[in-house]
């Protein structure tokens, strides 16, 4: 029983503090439980609540020549204070044709573009009160979001560079990438996720439903610096052509993920991600 939940405990952790684990509790005279336990204790990181820079009383600027009263100070809490909650909708683009050499000629398949209509559809049939798509400029992004524009005609529509693919960081276990790639694409894509993941802002009365159309390891890099766990790990799961992740940030910047990578809507003969 003890050796089960030991297997557990050190499989919720990274090969690193696993094997550091298992080696203190083989030399360790104390029980294996607790020494697991005591060792999982230390590792645990602790959520930042201003993750984001836009915690109230980051944003209350002291005034050093006039000191403010705690009923002012609780009157400007309230006005900074957010109310609403943001409700992210990450959209990985249908399938392409990958092996052309210009990113104008990678433009949707025949399956890709059957797949971008049946997100559409899935994001209409959700019945939220959408108010912006915001896509990639590469080809294949720039075409699934017009797939998905058809089912909401009166929603705004921007683009951004900064949403474009690119590798984040260097991934664990490593790839081998070249680094002056990760330096070129990693500060660009780490601007895309200061930009669109944040709480959001006091004058906001209602939650807001947004969608953005973009690439894989855009949103896998985004979802784990989300959830404040290593982005080095973004290379670890797969995402489907044109597949859901949703995100949302409470006024209290909590980060919650209802899915990642939802495939559910799509036929199987139509899930593919390579």
């Amino acid at each position: 029983m003890v050796f089960k939940l030991f297997s557990k405990l050190l499989g919720a952790f990274s090969a690193g503090t696993a094997v550091a684990c298992a080696l203190k509790c083989a030399i360790s005279e104390e029980n294996p439980l607790q020494a697991a336990t005591s060792i999982i204790q230390q590792s645990l990181v602790k959520w930042n609540d201003n993750w984001d820079r836009r915690d109230v009383l980051s944003l209350i600027k002291p005034d050093k020549k006039k000191k403010v009263s705690d009923k002012e100070m609780e009157e400007k809490k309230a006005e900074l204070k957010p109310t609403a909650t943001r409700n992210i909708f990450l959209i990985r683009h249908g399938r392409y044709y990958s092996n052309e050499g210009v990113d104008e000629k990678r433009i949707l398949t025949t399956f890709g573009l059957v797949q971008a209509n049946l997100v559409g559809q899935r994001l209409k049939d959700l019945n939220l009160d959408f108010s912006k798509i915001t896509h990639s400029t590469m080809t294949r992004a720039k075409e699934t979001s017009k797939e998905i524009e058809k089912y909401f005609p009166d929603v705004t529509v921007e683009s951004s560079d900064l949403l474009r693919e690119g590798f984040p960081i260097e991934t664990e276990p490593p790839l081998n990438i070249d680094q002056k790639i990760i330096h070129e694409d990693g500060p660009r894509i780490e601007a895309a996720f200061r930009k669109y993941f944040h709480r959001a802002n006091a004058s906001q009365e209602t939650d807001s439903y947004e969608i953005i159309v973009c690439h894989g390891n855009v949103i896998r890099y985004c979802l784990l610096r989300a959830l404040q766990v290593p982005p080095e790990f973004w290379n670890n799961f797969v995402l489907f052509h044109c597949s859901i992740s949703r995100v949302s940030i409470d006024p209290e910047g909590y980060v919650l993920v209802h899915s990642a990578g939802d495939i559910g809507f799509m036929p199987h003969d139509l899930m593919t991600f390579k």
